[in-house]
């Protein structure tokens, strides 16, 4: 089997490159990449790219993610997250080939309490939200064997992540104030990497089960839980990290002004993946005491 990765140097792209190595052979590519083009700002290029190398699968683990910066350029922002995944869509339906793609719990409003499944209604709050929900569409209408995975809250043990930026922090000042009114669930990149290589190993002999799926780790938390989670977890780890943090205050989004508008109900349902998949995911709990392992 031949893949095509693009965006190789994220959080998910390096996870998947260990990941989709047992599948077949892997060409992996980034928007610096020389040989071939992976810059999703040139999408004309990654329709060459994709024609030259004529894979069984395209996997796009590239995006723009910044999502406060989104709001300021919008363009671009849809071009990378709409446009080039649509062109891609394109380029695989003429092929014959798969098409793997990454969405965001930003695509809903984060109105209640209750788990978004993959029927609810969109309606992004933000141009990042908006961008990715277009991206969706396109891929869908282009008519292709498609996997979109709509997930939350990626982290991963490489690169920059909120639970580091939170530990140097806490090792730092007495007092940190975190939000506790956005709810969803820590996923680990390599988890997402992992679910792709099964899925795209089970799309093979059921192609019928393509389609949208939520994939996030299983249970909840707010952002003001999962700090208090990893300096706990990080102060029976290792006793060389000093935590100099006494207090960890609760606070509401409105306490930190963004351009965006964040979803206060990023909870996203898997059942519908770990159903068709046969899958059961493990409590995000899990995967963040792991990655601190690794990083500690």
């Amino acid at each position: 089997m031949k893949i095509l990765l693009f965006g190789k140097g994220g959080q998910v792209g390096w996870e998947l490159q260990r990941s989709l190595s047992v599948l077949g052979q892997v060409t992996a590519l980034d928007f610096d990449s020389t040989e071939h083009c992976g810059d999703f700002a040139n999408p004309a290029g990654l329709a060459d790219t994709v024609r030259a190398l004529r894979p069984d699968a395209i996997v796009n683990a590239a995006a723009h993610t910044a999502v406060d910066k989104a709001e300021s350029e919008p363009d671009l922002a849809r071009t990378l997250n709409a446009t080039a995944p649509g062109v891609l869509a394109e380029e695989a339906a003429r092929l014959g080939a798969w098409l793997v793609h990454y969405s965001t719990d930003y695509v809903f409003d984060g109105s209640g309490s209750r788990a978004w499944v993959e029927s609810d209604a969109p309606a992004p709050l933000s141009v990042y939200g908006a961008t990715k929900l277009e991206g969706e569409q396109l891929i869908q209408q282009a008519g292709c064997k498609h996997l979109i995975l709509r997930t939350s809250w990626v982290y991963a043990a490489r690169g920059g992540n909120f639970a580091k930026t939170m530990l140097r922090l806490a090792q730092e000042r007495e007092r940190l104030t975190v939000i506790d009114d956005q709810w969803g669930a820590p996923t680990g990149a390599d988890l997402l990497a992992d679910v792709t290589a099964h899925a795209i190993r089970h799309l093979q002999q059921c192609p019928q089960d393509a389609g949208l799926y939520h994939c996030v780790a299983s249970g909840e938390t707010n952002w003001h839980l999962y700090v208090k989670e990893v300096l706990s977890l990080a102060a029976k780890a290792q006793s060389a990290i000093k935590i100099k943090a006494a207090e960890v205050a609760p606070v509401p989004t409105s306490a930190f002004p963004t351009p965006a508008m964040r979803p206060h109900n990023s909870r996203l349902n898997t059942q519908k993946l770990q159903a068709t998949f046969g899958l059961t995911l493990p409590h995000w709990q899990q995967g963040v005491a792991r990655m601190l392992t690794e990083i500690l």
